[in-house]
């Protein structure tokens, strides 16, 4: 590892991305809280591997209650956090959850609640740990996107496709919010993998089931075949573990140098072709109005 321990928070730790993430920035040097809902509940379980794994290998990682869609759970949080650590250097936002079936038969109901899940959570973490950022004049807020943002996008999966383009966007605008604060903001993108993860299994469904029934004949099929279909372009020996690895990767970096996207898209969706141009426009922008000052080092012209 290079630079000192880092104390870090990952929301939704307690399987997938989260949970690997956890386990390889412990295994890198840090300081590293697995946030997880229900800790003596459903995930119960999870928490008692994750200490295995701490004692078994000497680390620091340790499971805390962090439910990121109540304001209270994620206050309690981060305040043990800082009682325990006196400070909280980067978050990685990874908090999500899935839906799969046609638009059409999710409610609006649905739709709000996946909102929540994967953007009204980074909200309510933000406006928990960024006061603390900003006294310490440093942090990184570190978002987990999705390559569907810019790149691929397979029909039936629209409400969490919409959630991550949300995401995406304000993590944008946080960026140049927080820079002149010392904070960093960096997107890791992963593609569509189609195992290590348990974005498929635990997927939503519509609460419209007999909306969802009047596609059956039409699409049926064709959605049935998606995640094999997805699975069919991804190369062979790629695994989850790598975007865990490319979140240490980024939190090792010097301050001042981390990027504002990194991709890690085995699939190559096409997602960081577009983000390139895209990141260009958008500096080229900010030079325009003369504001380039906010652009993440590595961004601007």
């Amino acid at each position: 590892m290079s630079g000192p321990a880092q104390v870090v928070v990952v929301t939704g730790a307690s399987s997938g991305f989260g949970n690997l993430t956890a386990r390889a920035l412990a295994e890198a040097g840090h300081h590293v809280y697995a946030g997880m809902r229900a800790t003596t509940g459903r995930n119960a379980p999870a928490v008692a591997d994750l200490d295995a794994f701490a004692e078994e290998r000497g680390l620091h990682v340790t499971a805390v209650e962090m439910d990121v869609q109540d304001q209270e759970s994620v206050d309690a949080a981060v305040a043990r956090i800082e009682a325990e650590r006196g400070r909280l250097d980067t978050v990685v936002h990874n908090a999500g959850h899935m839906v799969l079936g046609p638009a059409e038969a999710f409610t609006p109901e649905q739709l709000a609640d996946v909102y929540d899940i994967n953007v009204l959570s980074t909200q309510r973490v933000n406006r928990t740990v960024l006061p603390l950022m900003r006294r310490q004049g440093r942090g990184l807020l570190l978002w987990v996107g999705s390559s569907s943002t810019r790149g691929g996008h397979p029909p039936f999966l629209a409400p969490y496709f919409a959630a991550k383009a949300a995401m995406d966007a304000l993590a944008e605008s946080y960026a140049a919010e927080v820079i002149k604060y010392g904070i960093e903001t960096t997107l890791v993108i992963p593609g569509a993998y189609p195992s290590g993860t348990n974005h498929f299994a635990h997927a939503g469904t519509p609460a419209d089931t007999a909306r969802a029934a009047e596609y059956e004949e039409a699409y049926g099929r064709l959605r049935e075949a998606m995640p094999g279909a997805l699975s069919g372009i991804f190369p062979p020996g790629r695994e989850a573990d790598e975007v865990a690895g490319e979140i240490v990767r980024v939190l090792g970096l010097p301050h001042g140098t981390r990027p504002l996207r990194t991709h890690v898209d085995p699939s190559r969706d096409g997602s960081e072709v577009v983000s390139a141009v895209y990141d260009r426009v958008r500096a080229e922008f900010f030079h325009r109005i003369g504001i380039e000052e906010l652009l993440t080092p590595g961004a601007s012209l």
